[in-house]
């Protein structure tokens, strides 16, 4: 989030800025509207919606949050 930094948002779609605008707005999880406005700090693609959805989960494990914070929140 802009307005904290300690905030982020983990997700999967087909179309990332549909997705930031969604999230900026009423039609967003009440999490994202709340801690609006977002912008793209990293993506990564994946060759299969399965893979995407490993990797979701485990960023969202409590390991996956330890990695995030040390590989690609350091900067």
């Amino acid at each position: 989030s802009q307005k904290n930094k300690d905030r982020f948002y983990i997700g999967i779609t087909n179309n990332i800025e549909r997705r930031l605008k969604q999230h900026a707005t009423a039609k967003g999880d009440s999490y994202t509207v709340r801690h609006a406005p977002w912008e793209l700090e990293t993506y990564i693609a994946f060759k299969s919606q399965k893979l995407a959805e490993e990797f979701e989960i485990y960023l969202k494990s409590h390991s996956g949050r330890a990695f995030l914070r040390r590989r690609l929140m350091a900067a």
